[in-house]
């Protein structure tokens, strides 16, 4: 921490403002976040393009991508419910073709 202080103490005004904007600039690439990747993963599904599937797999790990998934199931199906007025279960079964239990 002292030698980082010392650094920006002995630099000039210009060296120091360089280095400021050196840390501000973002990476040229952003990562994907988990529901992003979950997003891009089921929207690539329905249209059946393995290529998005593949790249949207890649974003981020497995396990990370099946809760993004499940996550988004969840919500789809209680947008569904409250849409039809009708509970999420009766909603899943019937999406899922199952009699209603």
């Amino acid at each position: 921490m002292f030698g980082r202080m010392r650094r920006l103490w002995s630099q000039g005004p210009s060296e120091r403002d360089e280095s400021r904007e050196a840390g501000k600039q973002r990476p040229a690439k952003r990562a994907h976040n988990l529901f992003e990747a979950a997003a891009a993963y089921v929207a690539a599904c329905a249209d059946d393009d393995q290529d998005r599937i593949d790249e949207a797999a890649a974003w981020v790990s497995p396990e990370a991508l099946s809760f993004g998934v499940s996550e988004l199931a969840c919500r789809a199906v209680i947008a569904l419910a409250r849409e039809r007025d009708e509970s999420p279960r009766t909603v899943a079964r019937s999406l899922l073709g199952l009699p209603a239990a």
